[in-house]
C-alpha cells in the first residue's frame, strides 16, 4: 500500500432511532388493541342484553304481523271502494298502445264468470298493498332491529322510508316509462292481423308481476347498504366493480323487458345510477378492513 495514498473513510453508521421510539410505538400497538378489544366487547355486551327468549321472539313477529296485515286490510277497503277508477288507470297504457297500433283491443272476462268478482278484490288487494308499503316495510325493519346494534337502530326508520320510496318509484317508473314502450311490442309481436283480446285476470296478473320486478330492482341501494355494513363490500370494490356491474344491469334488463334496445336502455340507466347511490352508501357505511398499505 503506498503510504502517499489518503486513507479511506469510514462507512457511514446507519443513523440510530430516536430515544424511546420503539417504545412509544409498542405503546401504541397496545393502546390500539385494548380499545378495539374495548368496543368488541361492548358490542357483544350491547348484543347480550338485546337478546330475547324464543317466545318473546315470536310476540314481536306476531304483533308486527298483525300490524303489516291491518294495514294491509285498510288500504284494501280504501282500494275497493275506487276499485273500478283504479283499474281504469291500470289499462291505461295498454288502451293507449292499441289506439297508437290502429287495432281494437280487448279486456275481457274469459275463463269464468266469478273472473270480474275475483279481478275486482284483486284490484283492491293492490292498491292496499301499496297503499300500507311504508307501514308493512317498517314493520319488517322494526322486527330485523332488536338484533341490530345501537348505531345501527337508528337508521331503522330512514331504511323503512327509503324502501318503500323506492319500491313505489320502480312501479311507476315502470307504469309510465316502460309499459308505454313495452305494450306496443307485446301487442304486435304476431303481426298487425292478430286481434288483442286477453283475460281481465291475466292482464292484472301480468302487470303486477312487472311492477313487482321493477319494484324489487329499484332495492339496489338497500342492498348494497347490508352488504356494506356486514362488511362483505366497499365503495373501492364497487367503483373496482362496476363494468362488470354494467353488464350484469343490461343482462337483468334483457330478461325482463323485450328484446328491445330502447325499453332495455330505460331499465338499465336508472339502475346504474342506483349502483352509483350504492357506491355513496358504501362508502358512509362500509365496515370492511383493509390491511394498510405497505
Amino acid at each position: 500500500m503506498d503510504d502517499d495514498e489518503p486513507p479511506k473513510p469510514p462507512d457511514a453508521a446507519a443513523p440510530a432511532d430516536p430515544p424511546g421510539k420503539a417504545h412509544r410505538d409498542a405503546e401504541l400497538r397496545r393502546l390500539r388493541e385494548e380499545r378495539e378489544a374495548e368496543r368488541l366487547q361492548a358490542q357483544l355486551d350491547e348484543l347480550e342484553a338485546s337478546r330475547m327468549p324464543l317466545m318473546d321472539h315470536l310476540v314481536e313477529l306476531r304483533n308486527r304481523v298483525m300490524y303489516a296485515t291491518g294495514a294491509l286490510i285498510l288500504g284494501s277497503l280504501v282500494g275497493l271502494a275506487y276499485a273500478q277508477q283504479f283499474f281504469d288507470v291500470l289499462r291505461m297504457p295498454f288502451v293507449d298502445a292499441c289506439q297508437d297500433a290502429g287495432l281494437v283491443c280487448k279486456i275481457v272476462l274469459m275463463k269464468n264468470p266469478f273472473e270480474g268478482v275475483f279481478t275486482y278484490f284483486k284490484l283492491a288487494l293492490l292498491s292496499g298493498a301499496l297503499l300500507a308499503s311504508p307501514v308493512v316495510f317498517y314493520q319488517v325493519w322494526a322486527f330485523v332491529a332488536p338484533g341490530l346494534y345501537k348505531t345501527e337502530r337508528r337508521v331503522v326508520f330512514p331504511l323503512a322510508v327509503s324502501s318503500a320510496t323506492l319500491f313505489l318509484m320502480g312501479a311507476a317508473f315502470c307504469f309510465y316509462v316502460m309499459l308505454p314502450f313495452a305494450f306496443p311490442f307485446f301487442i304486435q309481436v304476431l303481426g298487425p292481423e292478430i286481434e288483442s283480446t286477453i283475460s281481465a285476470d291475466g292482464y292484472l296478473s301480468s302487470l303486477v308481476s312487472m311492477l313487482l320486478a321493477f319494484g324489487a330492482s329499484f332495492q339496489l341501494p338497500v342492498v348494497i347498504f347490508f352488504m356494506a355494513s356486514a362488511g362483505l363490500v366497499d365503495h373501492r370494490d364497487l367503483l373496482k366493480g362496476f363494468r362488470y356491474a354494467v353488464v350484469a344491469i343490461f343482462a337483468f334488463a334483457a330478461v325482463i323487458t323485450p328484446p328491445d334496445p330502447l325499453t332495455q336502455a330505460l331499465l338499465a340507466m336508472p339502475l346504474i345510477l342506483l349502483y352509483g347511490v350504492g357506491i355513496g352508501v358504501a362508502w358512509l357505511v362500509s365496515t370492511k378492513k383493509r390491511p394498510p398499505a405497505p
